[in-house]
């Protein structure tokens, strides 16, 4: 902490991060995974109208959205909507499937995927590297 009672990290501001999974379990491990990266969790969600309605207030710097999470059918179109409400987050997209679902994040917006069958230290340096892009 610095003299003001502000948490550094990345350029001297902790990453603030919001967490939407529906996956209970899922969600616990990635708040583990970022506290240990010294990253802030500002909110979390279990579906998508949480999120959605909730994520544009906390001042996000960065959202880890399930890509199952969004809306059926409707999965590109949802994130275009989070990305008009979150226009400074970098949007990191998590997906069970590569393929055709990894392309379809990414022309979404998604700014970054990781794959959820990736090892913890993976995700993590993924992390660390959008995190690095907030400050930039």
């Amino acid at each position: 902490m610095d003299a003001t009672g502000e948490c550094l990290l990345y350029d001297n501001v902790m990453t603030r991060v919001y967490l939407a999974d529906a996956k209970h379990e899922e969600r616990s491990a990635l708040r583990i995974l970022l506290l240990d990266m010294k990253m802030e969790v500002v909110g979390e969600a279990d579906n998508w109208l949480t999120t959605l309605a909730n994520a544009p207030a906390t001042q996000l710097d960065m959202l880890l959205v399930d890509w199952d999470l969004l809306p059926v059918n409707r999965g590109v179109k949802a994130l275009a909507e989070l990305r008009l409400a979150c226009p400074h987050a970098i949007v990191v997209v998590l997906i069970s499937p590569l393929e055709s679902r990894q392309q379809a994040a990414i022309s979404a917006g998604a700014d970054i995927f990781i794959s959820k069958s990736e090892l913890p230290e993976r995700v993590a340096e993924r992390l660390r590297l959008a995190a690095a892009s907030v400050r930039t």
